[in-house]
């Protein structure tokens, strides 16, 4: 049986610019922190896995770190992080759920088509799991989103790049990675797919169109909507040739091809 995993921020949808963004702004004002992220600062700081990882950067900063309170022990440092980032997940899912981040072309498409058709579909992802559950239920529904496995936030020590979330899924799934392909949307999630030996397709996002995808076996625009916006291959290594729209077929012969774990044809 194929399977099929989502990243979540810039696949799912384009959350980052328009969702994370004014969350993790919202929050420095909350808390009277000095400092307010532009949106070429935060381009940068998606370098950098997980949110909490992010907000941590922050206390390098005196005056950011007098703000805090003086934390002086990693433990109490920790938890200033953790309740900065429960308020942001809180923020951004009210942004979600107010409707100002709607899903990627062709996302709803295929994971119902895949849905229907029994394959396995999961979302691995270095967000809190609460901001992945409310952009994915936007995506596909309350519904469909309720049967669809997440693995999330904390559920692993190291973020990706690092392969980890994707071993994870996979091992707890019982999935064949040789028929596993995922979407991402980063350099960061390539390395951390193929690392973990799937099969990559990158639909490039706001942040990451000018990333280097070598180790992809496919990268497009989007996933494409028969009826809406239509894909555009921007590489397509393995020569999967898809046209308007990615099909559930294109990824069945994604799954089928043999690649070694840097994501690459043999």
């Amino acid at each position: 049986m194929t399977a099929l995993i989502f990243d979540c921020d810039g696949v799912l949808g384009d959350t980052e610019r328009d969702g994370h963004l004014p969350a993790f702004n919202a929050t420095f004002e909350q808390f009277g922190l000095p400092v307010r992220w532009s949106v070429a600062d935060y381009g940068r700081l998606l370098r950098i896995g997980g949110g909490k990882e992010r907000l941590a950067t922050l206390l390098e900063d005196p005056a950011v770190l007098r703000a805090a309170g003086s934390p002086t022990t990693p433990e109490a440092r920790a938890e200033v992080v953790a309740t900065w980032h429960r308020a942001k997940t809180k923020t951004f899912t009210e942004l979600v759920a107010a409707g100002v981040i709607p899903p990627r072309p062709g996302v709803r498409r295929v994971i119902t088509a895949a849905n229907a058709e029994g394959w396995t579909v999961a979302v691995a992802s270095t967000s809190a799991e609460p901001s992945v559950r409310a952009v994915l239920a936007g995506a596909v529904g309350h519904e469909l989103a309720a049967t669809i496995p997440v693995f999330a936030g904390d559920v692993v020590p190291r973020k990706k790049p690092d392969p980890a979330v994707y071993l994870l899924t996979v091992e707890q799934l019982g999935l064949d990675p040789a028929e596993t392909v995922v979407v991402e949307d980063s350099r960061n999630g390539l390395l951390a797919a193929t690392d973990a030996g799937l099969a990559t397709v990158v639909t490039v996002s706001g942040y990451t169109r000018d990333e280097d995808f070598t180790e992809a076996a496919l990268v497009l625009t989007s996933l494409g909507d028969p009826e809406g916006e239509r894909l555009e291959v921007l590489a397509d290594p393995w020569g999967i040739g898809p046209v308007d729209a990615l099909s559930l077929a294109d990824l069945a012969r994604l799954a089928g091809r043999p690649h070694d774990v840097q994501g690459g044809q043999r």
